[in-house]
């Protein structure tokens, strides 16, 4: 059981919001608690920081504090539990917002499997979601939750589950294929937050705004560690450029977590024209961050605002390397606040608990600076693909290593420098081109706003690099000034042979770029 919070005294913070000192009996508790999951996770938190703010959300009023979260999970969990067996699996068909991650919460605690699906999807999509997980129930409002719930059904006691047993199933975004169910255990999803119940939450005003999608492993994760952390979230069901640059300013918000695509809707939309100071620390996942943009995005934000002396200094820049198959991120990129950082790409060490190695075609590790094949272990990998063992062996050793089909190099000091996907190498006359090293140059133009490269079949040298290019509104570029801009900083034979400049670019539910569309513009 947990102790009693002592009750002690409390002033109030900016926005008028209460500023509690924490008794740290109950933070040892949850550190030491190695029977945690994911149905008792808001439930545990609720005896640390009890009426402390959880989550506000836009759009639909949402607005929660932590004892009040546990109970609604409690409430309908009870109810839940008495129409499901233990293991069915629960389709999440929700719309993006809070409520999907209160909801993967209430599967858990009545010991079913949570499977959330991202609202981007089709309704084929879906079907194939429901039908591949074999599952029991799929819910499509979250007023079916509260059908059946009795009178003190808050008081009811979680199902037993063993943290190790599968807690949800996230489907991957399907890109090359159909996607699949990754199982993720209690353990994988929530036991490594438990450090952040030491945090000091109430020392210092937080508040983090997030447009991330909830039924993405990255947005899912962003929400378990912002809980643990006790920082407030700000939820953007919906993201629109325009109402997050309103919604930083207007709250003074002090973390921003999104995907790339959300920075760059960002800067189209007038970053440069808004008083962002009040960000410490910008947050990106889930796809590749252009090294320029986060940036850009370090200078608008500060590492502190002092009374009389104002901003000083950048905020500091975190850039996460994770995948649905490792249960979120595995891996950071810190940019600290202060002057530029002598280090270009996606430079990362591994979260603790993770293990990094850089592998050929038969598994063995390559030399230092060689490109090869991520392969990772840790806590947070999952334990299969639902209901596809082949697949499964394709991706996990015997010995519990992950094939994540990312490039990198081994650098010194047990650093990683991706390279790109496995599947984004273009093959020129003989020579690799990582399209992920020529889009961060093309990026760096000051007159383009995103690009995407591809390999376009020739008939002589096999594939040509080519590129899809989005300009900024106002700019002008011309095809042979871009080829000239990449000439000059990379080799002739990773240099694009066409570019096409599109308004757009095809994406998934997830906001990555959907590159097999492109290169039917390069067919005539």
């Amino acid at each position: 059981m947990f102790l009693r919070e002592p009750s002690l005294p409390a002033t109030t913070g900016r926005h008028g919001r209460t500023i509690q000192n924490v008794g740290i009996a109950q933070r040892l508790e949850l550190l030491r608690d190695k029977n945690l999951t994911l149905g008792t996770f808001t439930e545990r938190l609720a005896a640390i920081h009890g009426e402390a703010p959880l989550v506000e959300e836009h759009d639909t009023g949402l607005r929660l504090t932590y004892r009040q979260a546990a109970t609604t999970i409690a409430r309908r969990a009870a109810a839940l539990r008495r129409r499901i067996a233990p293991g069915d699996r629960v389709v999440l068909a929700l719309p993006n917002g809070y409520e999907v991650f209160l909801a993967a919460q209430t599967v858990a605690r009545a010991g079913g499997v949570a499977v959330p699906v991202n609202p981007k999807m089709q309704p084929a999509e879906v079907e194939h979601v429901v039908n591949d997980s074999s599952a029991a129930l799929v819910v499509r409002d979250t007023d079916e939750l509260e059908d059946g719930v009795h009178e003190g059904d808050e008081h009811s006691e979680a199902a037993p589950v063993d943290p190790d047993e599968v807690a949800a199933l996230f489907y991957t975004s399907g890109t090359t294929g159909k996607p699949k169910g990754a199982e993720l255990t209690h353990r994988a999803l929530v036991g490594r937050a438990t450090g952040g119940a030491l945090f000091p939450s109430r020392m210092l005003r937080n508040e983090a705004v997030t447009g991330m999608p909830v039924a993405h492993i990255a947005g899912f994760t962003v929400l378990v560690q912002a809980g643990a952390l006790g920082v407030p979230v700000y939820v953007l069901p919906k993201f629109r450029p325009d109402v997050a640059l309103d919604v930083i300013e207007q709250r003074r918000a002090t973390i921003f977590v999104g995907v790339p695509a959300m920075y760059r809707m960002m800067e189209e939309a007038g970053a440069d024209d808004r008083d962002l100071s009040s960000v410490r620390l910008w947050a990106s996942g889930a796809d590749v961050m252009p090294f320029a943009l986060a940036r850009r995005f370090q200078q608008r934000g500060a590492a502190a605002e002092l009374p009389v002396f104002g901003r000083r200094g950048d905020a500091a820049f975190v850039d996460g390397y994770g995948m649905v198959e490792l249960g979120g991120g595995a891996a950071v990129k810190i940019l600290p606040p202060g002057p530029l950082f002598p280090v270009r790409g996606l430079v990362a060490v591994p979260l603790p608990g993770y293990h990094m190695k850089v592998i050929d075609d038969a598994g063995d590790v390559v030399e230092q600076g060689e490109v090869g094949e991520l392969a990772i272990k840790g806590p947070g990998v999952m334990r299969g693909y639902h209901g596809k063992p082949d697949a499964t062996r394709q991706t996990l050793t015997e010995d519990g290593w992950l094939r994540t089909g990312d490039l990198a190099r081994r650098r010194r000091l047990g650093l990683i420098e991706f390279a790109g996907r496995k599947k984004d190498v273009i093959k020129h006359g003989g020579y690799s081109v990582f399209a992920a090293e020529v889009e961060d140059v093309l990026s760096e133009h000051p007159a383009v706003l995103e690009s995407a490269v591809v390999g376009v079949p020739d008939a002589r040298k096999g594939e040509v690099p080519a590129a899809v290019v989005r300009v900024r509104d106002g700019a002008a570029l011309s095809e042979p000034e871009l080829v000239a801009w990449a000439k000059e900083r990379l080799s002739e034979y990773k240099v694009p042979q066409r570019v096409v400049f599109v308004d757009e670019l095809p994406r998934t539910g997830t906001e990555k770029v959907r590159k097999q569309d492109l290169v039917q513009l390069f067919e005539s």
